[in-house]
């Protein structure tokens, strides 16, 4: 398996684990961050990424969630815009990106962020409903496993206010997957549309309708 496919599929990567700093602006706060080689964006903050944090509203509510949360941009962005008493959830398949996020979490200051994989937080969120969904979700994983992510976790934004933002290259099939998140989630009283545009990426909002 190649480095960059390990930082979209592999739990525990092979890859010798070469670390390094970046300083970064997420929503107009600077950081010095942790990255990895192994996990996803370790020369600059992504520019889809950057896209959703500079256009995606403020969070909302007491249980937030980064899927698929890398070295943890998304789940900066969230922690420190989130309401006082909010918990926010980075989840990962990558060990090196959960261990990384709740490191740049706790250098940051922001107490309130509980990074895992899906297993790991099973029993910590078991009953619990989203509020605020972000994410730049890992399109290269394919399409399959893609739709199986997103069917995973947004039936589960809270009831009547729950919002997910996801960011999508228009290229990569941004509006397809509307399409497809309408025909999949209707029936569950979720819609999903089209928010903002920029260079070249969609921000998709999803709802409770």
């Amino acid at each position: 398996m190649t480095q960059a496919n390990e930082q979209y599929f592999s739990a525990h990567p092979t890859t010798k684990d070469v670390r390094s700093t970046l300083d970064v602006t997420i929503r107009g706060r600077n950081y010095t961050v942790e990255v990895s080689n192994s996990v996803f964006s370790n020369s600059r903050l992504d520019l889809g990424t950057k896209v959703l944090l500079d256009r995606a509203p403020a969070p909302e509510g007491t249980n937030l969630l980064d899927i698929g949360c890398g070295w943890g941009p998304i789940t900066l962005g969230l922690a420190a815009d989130a309401p006082q008493d909010a918990t926010v959830w980075g989840v990962d398949v990558n060990e090196r990106a959960v261990e990384l996020t709740t490191k740049n979490a706790q250098t940051a200051g922001l107490t309130h962020v509980s990074a895992g994989t899906s297993e790991s937080l099973a029993d910590a969120w078991k009953g619990v409903t989203f509020d605020t969904i972000w994410s730049n979700p890992p399109i290269r994983i394919g399409k399959e496993a893609l739709h199986a992510l997103l069917l995973e976790y947004l039936p589960r934004l809270t009831p009547e206010t729950g919002r997910a933002y996801l960011v999508v290259q228009k290229h990569l099939g941004a509006d397809p997957l509307i399409a497809w998140l309408n025909d999949q989630l209707g029936d569950q009283g979720l819609s999903a549309t089209k928010y903002a545009s920029a260079k070249g990426y969609r921000i998709i909002e999803v709802t409770r309708h």
